[in-house]
């Protein structure tokens, strides 16, 4: 990684993000595997899948880095896209990484996630957190991403 670019909103980590899985060059049937938190990670892993819904790829998510427990992510009719079909051999071409996985207290270490990547050495790998979180648990020095988005939500205002 070397360019650093300035987005905003959702549109600011969903075109990057989908431009560089374009710009890789994936093919109909190849797979995307998203490594993060239940619940916490999979809105936003799903919001990431919808967003490559016109490329013909195989999304999955990957439950901490559980492949045993893994997902396809499909598309549910008047919903948007869902990960709830199972079971799935991993065959990654790109690896995404969600920075949930870095936040205190998941059971979750950069280096089990080095390890879990690891076995897929010619997928590329990309990160997508929050508010540096990657940065702050120090995982930039552990994993080398080929694209990391970075977003902030602050400050969240709410009216009562």
């Amino acid at each position: 990684m070397s360019q650093k670019e300035t987005f905003h909103g959702v549109p600011g980590i969903l075109r990057p993000f989908k431009e560089f899985i374009e710009k890789i060059g994936l093919k109909k049937g190849d797979q995307i595997v998203y490594y993060g938190v239940p619940g916490t990670c999979t809105p936003f892993v799903e919001l990431l899948a919808f967003a490559l819904r016109s490329l013909e790829v195989e999304q999955v998510f990957v439950p901490f880095v559980d492949k045993h427990r893994a997902k396809r992510i499909g598309h549910v009719e008047d919903v948007g896209m869902q990960a709830r079909f199972g079971p799935v051999m991993l065959k990654p071409k790109a690896i995404v990484i969600m920075g949930g996985l870095a936040m205190p207290n998941v059971p979750v270490k950069a280096e089990q996630v080095k390890a879990a990547i690891g076995k897929y050495s010619e997928a590329a790998v990309i990160g997508v957190c929050f508010m540096h979180m990657f940065e702050k648990a120090g995982w930039l020095d552990i994993i080398s991403f080929d694209c990391l988005i970075d977003a902030n939500i602050d400050p969240v205002e709410v009216t009562r």
